[in-house]
């Protein structure tokens, strides 16, 4: 072999022993991943906030977001991300020798924006940002910078992996799993909890009675003074502050009686912020004041506008993909706005303008998809809905919606005769238990409530004769006495 061909292959060998280096500082396994994010899992873990559901609700949602910018990541060829905003509430986490008291410590909020481009980076990130410990990182950077092996693409970072006993007593950490078999140990049947706080429950609504009355006179005249199509709200708000915010709305009506008339037609959502969201309602922010709310109100013209565009878009793309129709699913956590929303719809749609794609025009109708910017796969959602990612190789896509289409046809009927069921067996647990109301948690899937209400109807406990039931996670009397009920309590 020659010099100059044995310095060739020299340089080479030792260029990519520097790029595997340099890749192996930057990325963590799947697997190391969740080890190094185990403390923060632990403190944020939604399960452990079940008498706070707001709190939970958030932890959900940002964990969710949270584990799709850590997956994308990994893909390959990845140039950078968009900074991710990102709220949690943090549990107080200090050892403590009383393992009951841990579970009902206090917490705190947290925000921080995520602009890390690389899988350690961002892990140590989030660790700090929550005031959590980074001594434990130092073995695994060791050990990723170590390793030669390429870096696991595509495994989950938060799933339920069983760790030795030892790991927990090495390094001091509270082992989730033993605290949540502990609290559900303790947790009582329906018919002990109903005995125990039925009473507090009755006190509560009775005198919450005059402003649930004062809530449905307000919600009722707003609706019929300006043509209101409905009137929500984003979170589970006590039905004072409810009464506070129609009271102001209807004040500021008052002030400037023109002002509310571009609202005729449209859903009013009393939400964290103000504008239109992706479903085209408009969102008054309760933290705004009366001038905020009157300028979202004069541009509603322009969000409109902004709507028949976002329209426009999806009756494009389901053309495009054999009548497929693209829907926006209500999440938990950030409402998305309409903005945002076009964004991603003009994006999907550049992309598949971009190819010659060939699918007949009504071989998918009948069939739903969503679009997903923090994923990297194509999927079939158990509801029958594909979950679609803005940035996908269309011949691959179209692939993956006729192999999957009838499969998603099975899924769509099954998710129909549920809703169907969960309908009947609602109505029939209000009536036969003579309920006031019985409603149920996002989180809580139609299957789920269908085997809750037939629980109830099975026990006909006389103690709920009259209450507002909620079917949930956990059990809670809320501040105006509705009831918390896990779907899954115990007979």
């Amino acid at each position: 072999m020659s010099v100059k061909l044995l310095l060739r292959c020299t340089f080479r060998s030792e260029k990519k022993r520097a790029v595997m280096c340099l890749v192996q500082q930057r990325l963590l396994s799947g697997a190391d991943t969740v080890n190094a994010l185990r403390p923060f899992y632990f403190a944020v873990h939604p399960d452990f906030f079940g008498q706070h559901p707001r709190e939970r609700e958030v932890n959900e949602n940002s964990l969710k977001r949270l584990n799709g910018y850590l997956e994308n990541l990994q893909k390959p060829g990845l140039r950078s991300l968009k900074p991710m905003d990102l709220t949690f509430y943090v549990r107080d986490t200090k050892e403590s020798s009383d393992m009951q008291a841990d579970l009902t410590s206090g917490f705190r909020s947290v925000k921080f924006t995520l602009r890390t481009n690389d899988v350690l980076s961002t892990v140590m990130n989030v660790l700090k940002s929550c005031s959590l410990s980074v001594e434990h990182m130092k073995g695994l950077k060791a050990s990723a910078e170590a390793s030669k092996s390429p870096p696991e693409a595509g495994v989950p970072f938060y799933r339920p992996i069983k760790w030795d006993k030892t790991y927990y007593t090495f390094t001091g950490f509270r082992d989730p799993e033993q605290e949540l078999q502990q609290a559900r140990r303790v947790e009582p049947t329906l018919s002990l909890w109903l005995r125990n706080n039925e009473p507090e429950a009755t006190k509560k609504h009775n005198a919450s009675l005059p402003l649930r009355e004062e809530l449905n006179r307000l919600k009722k005249e707003l609706c019929h003074k300006f043509d209101l199509a409905d009137i929500r709200w984003q979170r589970s708000w006590g039905v004072a502050h409810r009464c506070c915010q129609l009271q102001s709305l209807s004040r500021l009506s008052q002030q400037n009686p023109d002002a509310l008339i571009t609202l005729q037609g449209h859903t009013v959502v009393f939400s964290d912020q103000s504008g239109m969201n992706a479903s085209g309602h408009v969102m008054l922010g309760t933290m705004d004041v009366h001038h905020q709310w009157t300028k979202l109100l004069q541009q509603l013209p322009s969000y409109r506008s902004l709507q028949q565009q976002t329209d426009w878009l999806k009756e494009r793309i389901s053309f495009l993909l054999g009548g497929v129709q693209v829907v926006h699913l209500e999440r938990l956590g950030p409402v998305q706005p309409i903005t945002e929303h076009y964004s991603t719809l003009s994006t999907f749609h550049k992309t598949l303008m971009s190819q010659n794609l060939r699918l007949h025009p009504r071989s998918l109708q009948g069939l739903t998809m969503s679009l997903e910017n923090d994923r990297s796969k194509p999927a079939l959602h158990e509801m029958g809905h594909f979950i679609i990612p803005t940035n996908c190789d269309s011949p691959k896509l179209q692939v993956f919606l006729q192999s999957h289409a009838p499969q998603a046809r099975q899924c769509t009927q099954r998710r129909i005769q549920l809703q169907v069921e969960e309908e009947a067996v609602v109505k029939q647990c209000v009536h036969s238990l003579s309920l006031r109301s019985l409603t149920k948690e996002p989180s809580v899937s139609s299957s789920q409530m269908i085997m809750c209400c037939k629980r109830l109807l099975d026990q006909r406990s006389p103690l709920m004769q009259g209450l507002h039931i909620c079917v949930s996670h956990f059990y809670s009397v809320m501040q105006d006495g509705d009831v918390c009920v896990p779907w899954d309590s115990k007979s």
